[in-house]
C-alpha cells in the first residue's frame, strides 16, 4: 500500500512537472508579441527623438487621413500598454493552463493591445473615434469571456452599452469641435484653440467630449460598470484596469488640457467630476467584501484623481498625473495577479474568508 501511495506520489509530482513545463512553454511565444512591440518602442525613443508623426491617405474622399502622432503622453501609455501586456500574457499563460478556450482569450487581448495603440497614436478625431469602439467591442468579449454564465453576459453588455453609446458622444463632439476649429486634427486643434474660446458652440462640444470620456473611464455617473464588469478572467481584469481601456477616456482628456486648459469650464467639470467620483469609490471600496470588486473600485478611485488632476492647473498637477498613471498600472496589474492566485488557491474571493490564510 505503501508503495503504491509512493508511486501515484510520483506520478502526481512527474505531471506537475509536465505541466509546470508545459505552461513556460506556451508563455514565451504568447508574450512573445508584446514582449517585441515593447523592444521595438524603447529602441524607436532612444533613436528618435519625440515628437514624431506620420500620414497616409485613407479616405480621400471624406478627407480622411490614416494620421499617427507621438510624443511623450503617447510615448507613456505605450509603454505601458506593450509592458504590461507582456506580464498579463505570461500570467495568462498559467491562469488559464488547461482551458481549452485560452487561445480565444489570447488573441482577443492582442488584438485589444492593437487597438489600444491606435487609439492612444491617433492624431485624426474620426481614427481616434474607430479605435475607441473597437476597445468597447473587444472589452464585451472579454469581459463576457464566460458566456454560459448569466452575470458574465450581463455585465459584459452593460459595459458595451455604456462605452460604445459614450462612444457615440465622442463622435457628436468630435463632429462639433471639428467645425468650430476647422480641422479634425489633433494637433491642429490645440493649436487653434485660443480662437476657439469665443465660439458659443464649444461648451457643448466639451460636453459631447466629456460624456465620452466619462463613460470610458467609469467616471460619474457612469462609475458602477467597471465593478460589474469583474466577471472577466483575472488576467483579463488586471490588463482592462491597469493599463488599457478604463484609462483612455483620461487619456483624450489630457491630451485636450493642453487646449483648454485655462477655461473655467474645464477646469471646474473635470476637478468636480473627478473628486465626486474619488470620494463614492472609495467609501465602496471599504464596503465590498469580495476581492477583485475592492479592486475594481479602487481604480474607480484613481480614475477620479487623475481626472481631478487633470483639470487643476499647472506643471505640478501635469507631473502628478504621468506619476499616478505609471504607479498605477505598476501596482494594480500584479494586485489582481495575486487577487487570481488567492481566488484559485482558496476558492474564494472573500476577504472574510480569506482571513487567517498566512496561518494554514
Amino acid at each position: 500500500m505503501n508503495g503504491w501511495r509512493a508511486a501515484a506520489h510520483h506520478d502526481d509530482m512527474r505531471a506537475a512537472t509536465a505541466g509546470s513545463r508545459a505552461m513556460h512553454a506556451t508563455a514565451l511565444p504568447l508574450a512573445l508579441v508584446p514582449a517585441t512591440l515593447f523592444a521595438l518602442l524603447v529602441l524607436s525613443l532612444i533613436s528618435v527623438p519625440l515628437p514624431w508623426s506620420v500620414s497616409w491617405p485613407w479616405i480621400p474622399v471624406l478627407g480622411v487621413d490614416f494620421a499617427l502622432y507621438v510624443d511623450g503622453l503617447s510615448a507613456q501609455f505605450l509603454l505601458l500598454i506593450t509592458g504590461i501586456g507582456t506580464l498579463v500574457a505570461v500570467y495568462g499563460a498559467g491562469y488559464l493552463a488547461g482551458d481549452a478556450r485560452r487561445w480565444r482569450v489570447f488573441a482577443l487581448l492582442l488584438l485589444f493591445m492593437l487597438a489600444m495603440i491606435g487609439a492612444v497614436c491617433s492624431d485624426h478625431l474620426l481614427l481616434l473615434f474607430l479605435f475607441w469602439e473597437l476597445t468597447s467591442v473587444l472589452s464585451f468579449l472579454l469581459v463576457g469571456f464566460d458566456h454560459a454564465r448569466e452575470s458574465s453576459r450581463k455585465s459584459a453588455q452593460q459595459a458595451l452599452l455604456i462605452t460604445g453609446t459614450g462612444g457615440l458622444f465622442l463622435l457628436a463632439g468630435s463632429i462639433l469641435l471639428a467645425e468650430i476649429g476647422g480641422s479634425y486634427s489633433l494637433r491642429q486643434l490645440i493649436a487653434a484653440a485660443p480662437a476657439m474660446t469665443d465660439d458659443a458652440r464649444l461648451p457643448a462640444a466639451l460636453t459631447l467630449l466629456f460624456v465620452g470620456a466619462f463613460s470610458k473611464s467609469a467616471q460619474f455617473p457612469f462609475h458602477f460598470w467597471l465593478p460589474n464588469a469583474m466577471a472577466a478572467p483575472t488576467p483579463v481584469s488586471a490588463y482592462l484596469h491597469s493599463a488599457t481601456l478604463v484609462k483612455l477616456g483620461v487619456y483624450l482628456l489630457a491630451r485636450l488640457d493642453a487646449a483648454f486648459s485655462d477655461l473655467l469650464f474645464w477646469e471646474y467639470s473635470l476637478v468636480g467630476i473627478g473628486t465626486l467620483t474619488a470620494v463614492i469609490a472609495a467609501v465602496q471600496t471599504v464596503r465590498e467584501r469580495d476581492l477583485k470588486r475592492i479592486l475594481a473600485w479602487s481604480t474607480v478611485a484613481t480614475l477620479g484623481t487623475l481626472t481631478m488632476l487633470v483639470g487643476l492647473p499647472g506643471h505640478g498637477a501635469a507631473l502628478a498625473v504621468a506619476a499616478l498613471f505609471f504607479a498605477h498600472a505598476l501596482y494594480k496589474a500584479p494586485l489582481f495577479f495575486v487577487a487570481g492566485n488567492l481566488d484559485h488557491g482558496a476558492g474564494t474571493r472573500d476577504i472574510d474568508r480569506l482571513t487567517g490564510m498566512r496561518r494554514h
